[in-house]
């Protein structure tokens, strides 16, 4: 089994993965097919669906004499008219619906196998998802028997090794754990149909992460039994891959109409918001005086389109970056699915992992729970880890986020009118700006996310906790002799005038004030010069790298010297003895490194920090400038995180190349395809 990622956001990925019968681009939805008589025809699933892979009943066709016999002898390909992959389920679910099948656990498996199914699935054992523990425990462990006899009779079939576990976490991961061990290929989470159907989202969620982060990251996941649309962004922003749905024929059976964020059944509908064939073609009125029989493959063909399209969105929010804000839109559609939303935020430590470091759009501040993603989770984090304020500044002037970037243009009367009026006192200052991620210091300012963000103008009383939060934070490792604040930002004049006192804060009306104060306050001390753009250099280099990069790339700071951009006047290109070490990208902040500067941070950080390690046979590629394949890499930092940059180095930590990383630190190590470090630049070109 191969699997690579393509593109990816928060934990969600779009991936190739390989099958006996082609490739299949996930995430992918694989429309149930009765092998008796599908409410769709195939034909029709390749063609007007563009339906990669589809998933049928090796139970039901087991049992039916003249079907096996066929499938035995035909395949079951020939026997579904499908000629791509298919995907075999084994029973389990009968089981759960009926209490019993009549088929040995190995028996179905190797009938899987026999007649040619691209995955099979072992015969798990689920139940009432709310059953007590101890019973639960049974079901994992009896899985786990299952799923290790069953690994020796896949053959070249692929085998999908369920995970189970009720809604209980603990169990879910030890599940899990425990299946990673073997050498499956496919990881369903099952047992969860009872979870959707009674809309305990929030046990959903916690059973896909539990599962989720205890399972091998260079395998799919599959979400058994999840065919509504509403779930899709969220299960795919948590890492699930696969999906497969009866739902489509189930709720037309039924007179129920599937919409992107909930299900209608067609007596309360006026209208249906829908332009597929189905709906162009009639209107509600029609439908309804239809015969049930001719109107439930109609219905059936409206609900998968709609399921489909919800997955081609899916893939769109990914490749743009914006799944995060698409998971938060559709979390929105039910009250239950908002509270398990806001579940994730429990996880965002781990799932910072694999969300990439800086994405195309920019981040959208759509309510309390977008402070619970990755990006300010990552933004504190470092901040608090790996930044310090200029030594010589000693006094903090802080500017509440007015609603324009950048904050400095937003700023510039104000800072200039500062300027003139202290003269050199106003080396003494240090700028900093009040944001929604809280305090940013003014080096800090153009970094992903928080120049690349779309804000809130006001905010609740949760999202000004978090910024206290925040502040708390930074007070706690930068101490200030004095701190002033310019009133001016609305919901943060009054959180800083209720907190002023915690942290000695001066409240100041204006420029003036702000200038009076600062004149009074710092009249019998000191002035040394500073270098403002030597400080924003170190900052952005420490923030990125780690703690001490900024020292060792820009000192001593004589050897040192950058070029403005024509264009914004900003950094753009930083020299060190006149040889260009490193490129600020005006999109994201933050630097893109040459070899010279790679070799500097290699000296200096700890080893693995940034590094990728690559065995011999890699390293004349590598030094070429060829791109990094995860099964040339022997070691590399676990902490390096998807779009991140990264040095390549071989086993003695001579560097090779400069690049970036499109696999997480912890990826690299288990991936076999795809592509870990997109190489920039290699050594031996460098030279040239």
């Amino acid at each position: 089994m191969a699997f690579e990622i393509k593109y990816r956001d928060g934990m969600g990925r779009i991936g190739l993965l390989e099958t006996p019968h082609g490739r299949v681009e996930t995430p992918a939805l694989m429309p149930v097919v009765n092998p008796k008589k599908p409410v769709i025809p195939v034909e029709e699933l390749v063609k007007t669906y563009k339906s990669e892979i589809i998933i049928t009943n090796s139970y039901i066709i087991y049992r039916d004499p003249e079907l096996r016999e066929e499938a035995l002898k035909r395949g079951v390909h020939e026997l579904l008219g499908f000629k791509g992959p298919i995907m075999t389920d084994s029973g389990a679910f009968q089981m759960y619906v009926y209490g019993d099948v009549q088929v040995e656990p190995l028996e179905i498996v190797r009938f899987q196998r026999e007649m040619g199914s691209d995955i099979g699935v072992i015969l798990d054992i689920f139940g009432n998802p709310y059953e007590e523990e101890s019973v639960v425990r049974w079901w994992v462990e009896e899985t786990v028997k299952r799923a290790q006899m069953a690994v020796a009779e896949k053959g070249n079939m692929l085998l999908a090794c369920t995970v189970q576990g009720g809604r209980y976490p603990h169990l879910r991961a030890e599940c899990a754990r425990k299946l990673s061990e073997l050498d499956a290929d496919v990881y369903p989470i099952g047992g969860v149909v009872p979870l959707m159907e009674n809309y305990k989202f929030r046990d959903l969620v916690e059973v896909i992460i539990s599962s989720k982060l205890n399972l091998p990251p260079e395998k799919p996941v599959h979400l058994f039994g999840c065919g509504h649309p509403m779930i899709f962004a969220i299960a795919v922003l948590l890492g699930c891959d696969l999906f497969d749905s009866a739902s489509y024929s189930k709720y037309a059976a039924d007179d129920r109409v599937i919409l992107p964020t909930r299900t209608v059944r067609l007596e309360e509908l006026d209208y249906i918001p829908c332009s597929c064939p189905v709906c162009s073609k009639y209107d509600v009125k029609e439908l309804k005086e239809m015969r049930r029989e001719e109107r439930f493959p109609l219905i059936a063909r409206h609900n998968l389109f709609v399921s489909f399209e919800e997955i081609r969105r899916v893939k769109q929010a990914i490749k743009e970056g914006m799944l995060w804000e698409l998971a938060e839109q559709r979390a929105r559609a039910h009250p239950n699915l908002t509270a398990a939303f806001r579940v994730i935020g429990k996880y965002v430590d781990k799932m910072e992992r694999y969300d990439p470091v800086i994405k195309k759009s920019a981040f959208f501040h759509l309510s309390c729970e977008s402070l619970s993603r990755p990006e300010p989770y990552r933004y504190a984090k470092r901040l608090k880890e790996r930044y310090k304020r200029p030594p010589d500044a000693k006094i903090l002037l802080l500017l509440p986020d007015r609603g324009e970037k950048p904050y400095t243009v937003d700023y510039s009367s104000e800072l200039s009118e500062l300027k003139k009026a202290l003269g050199d006192l106003f080396n003494h200052v240090h700028v900093a700006f009040l944001t929604i991620f809280g305090i940013v210091p003014i080096e800090l300012e153009e970094i992903y996310p928080v120049q690349q963000s779309v804000i809130q103008k006001r905010f609740t009383s949760d999202e000004l906790k978090y910024v206290e939060h925040r502040m708390l934070e930074y007070f706690s490792k930068n101490t200030y002799e004095h701190v002033l604040y310019l009133r001016g930002g609305v919901d943060f004049d009054d959180l800083v005038s209720r907190i002023a006192y915690r942290f000695l804060i001066s409240m100041c009306d204006d420029v003036g004030d702000v200038a009076d104060t600062i004149k009074r306050i710092s009249q019998e001390t000191t002035v040394r010069p500073r270098v403002f753009e030597l400080e924003k250099l170190i900052a952005v280099a420490d923030y990125q790298f780690g703690e001490g990069a900024g020292e060792a790339l820009f000192m001593p700071a004589d050897k040192i010297r950058w070029e403005l951009s024509k264009q914004t006047g900003k950094i753009r290109f930083v020299y060190r003895d006149d040889e260009l070490i490193l490129t600020l990208v005006p999109t994201t902040g933050f630097f893109t490194l040459m070899p010279r500067a790679a070799k500097l941070l290699v000296r200096r950080l700890e080893y693995p920090r940034l590094r990728v390690v690559v065995n011999e046979d890699a390293e004349p590629f590598v030094k070429r400038g060829r791109s990094v394949f995860p099964k040339f890499i022997v070691d590399c930092d676990p902490e390096i995180r998807p779009e991140e940059e990264v040095i390549v180095v071989n086993e003695n930590d001579d560097v090779l190349a400069v690049g970036r990383a499109l696999l997480s630190g912890v990826e690299m190590k288990r991936f076999r395809r795809g592509v870990a470090v997109k190489v920039r630049r290699g050594v031996e070109k460098s030279k040239k």
